[in-house]
């Protein structure tokens, strides 16, 4: 059996003794992890966010649309009805017109 040097059992105990390096590289490794993942859960979230704002304002775009568009055509509807109201009267009145200058020669 080889018998280790003084020397030898030394520099062994001494490699199995970890250092600051290597413990701090770990842990260094871990907090950067959750950094990292804290950042992404971060971005998701705040795509998320924007992506409802854009939603709603596309929802509230098409109601402002909805609700001019009706106005509109209410309006649309008020001014035909009155033209074709207003085109009964003078047509009627027109007509009896000529048939009391026709028959009354």
């Amino acid at each position: 059996m080889p018998t280790e040097t003084p020397i030898a059992a030394a520099a062994a105990s001494v490699d199995s003794i970890p250092s600051t390096a290597t413990v701090a590289a770990p842990r260094m490794e871990r907090s950067l992890d959750q950094f990292e993942e804290a950042f992404e859960r971060a971005q998701r979230v705040d795509e998320r966010r924007r992506f409802e704002l854009r939603r709603r304002a596309a929802n509230r775009s098409r109601a402002r649309d909805i609700v001019k568009t009706e106005k509109r055509g209410r309006v649309r509807f008020s001014v035909l009805a009155i033209c074709l109201t207003a085109t009964v009267v003078v047509v009627t009145v027109v007509m009896f017109e000529t048939l009391a200058w026709l028959v009354g020669g």
